[in-house]
């Protein structure tokens, strides 16, 4: 392998945060195939293009393919763990399937960009696709949830976030590849209101003013923090990189939870760590103020893997 040039990650992938983000979730239309997967390779490259273009308002996406529809859109050749969301239910805490063929992930500092951009994607799919959902993200105060709480502290930083996200080597057709599951939450903010502070950061497991998390023996077993860092056998984390931002209108609102891993292991194993608990009974405690609506899983390829499906 020494001189092949490793494939190009779709940028948006890795990226930082943004201020604005705008999710789009497609079906295909029936037999499209043909057209279609040289129309996401435009859409890859447009993107691609686009964040030079938009550089100076940090503009970046990506497009990726639902894990019901790859099969039909790439027969012959498979990501090895991309499978089908791992729905999930105990109690009251319910993490349903729902399943989308495309999911395209635009970010930008400037929504008008963005719109923009959007309307462009949505033209070129046309005819192939019908876009069946929505939403639009947006940073709220210095990178917080709507609970008030700062979300995400934990990613990697730097190039870890590259080491984390992409397929290396363990899946040679699919380098610079990453398994995207995506979840909308929407939360009972009048009811999470009510708790008084200390309640809140004892079911995060931090504190919420200035973000500190709790030392290992303050946090219950039932907080947020404690369900979701887990440990693989050998003592090493199993990260996950969260690209999420908090969504909504007044009517509904929550956070679009967006996981992109080289492995689709970490986030099921948390998923599970939330809603089942740790076998002693113990599950995420934050699950009573937020449910989560949808749960799809993709895989967004490397750039240079869609463009082999040029025209």
């Amino acid at each position: 392998m020494e001189n092949q040039v490793m494939p190009r990650e779709q940028l948006g992938v890795c990226a930082e945060g943004n201020l604005h983000s705008v999710y789009l979730m497609f079906n295909a239309n029936d037999g499209v195939e043909q057209q279609l997967r040289p129309c996401l390779a435009n859409v890859a490259q447009y993107i691609h293009e686009l964040s030079d273009q938009y550089a100076d308002s940090a503009f970046n996406g990506f497009v990726s393919i639902g894990a019901n529809y790859w099969d039909t859109l790439y027969a012959g050749e498979r990501p090895a763990q991309l499978k089908p969301f791992p729905a999930m239910e105990a109690g009251n805490r319910d993490a349903p399937a729902i399943e989308f063929d495309l999911f395209i992930h635009l970010r930008c500092d400037r929504l008008d960009i963005l719109h923009l951009v959007a309307n462009e994607v949505a033209q070129m799919l046309e005819g192939l696709v019908e876009l069946v959902d929505e939403e639009r993200g947006f940073r709220f105060m210095d990178n917080r949830d709507l609970t008030g709480f700062v979300d995400g502290t934990e990613n990697p930083k730097g190039r870890n976030r590259q080491e984390v996200a992409l397929v290396g080597e363990e899946d040679v057709t699919f380098v610079g590849g990453s398994y995207v599951h995506v979840q909308k939450y929407a939360h009972n903010l009048s009811k999470w209101h009510r708790l008084p502070t200390k309640k809140q950061e004892d079911i995060i497991g931090r504190t919420k003013q200035d973000n500190i998390e709790y030392a290992s023996e303050d946090k219950p077993l039932t907080s947020h923090i404690k369900r979701v860092n887990l440990k693989h056998a050998d003592g090493s984390s199993m990260e996950i990189l969260r690209q999420s931002m908090p969504f909504g209108s007044v009517r509904e609102q929550g956070l679009m939870f967006i996981s992109v891993c080289r492995t689709s292991l970490h986030f099921e194993k948390m998923l599970e760590s939330m809603v089942h608990g740790d076998g002693a009974g113990n599950h995420d405690h934050l699950m009573h103020f937020t449910k989560a609506l949808t749960g799809s899983s993709f895989f967004a390829p490397s750039l240079d893997y869609l463009l082999k499906y040029a025209d």
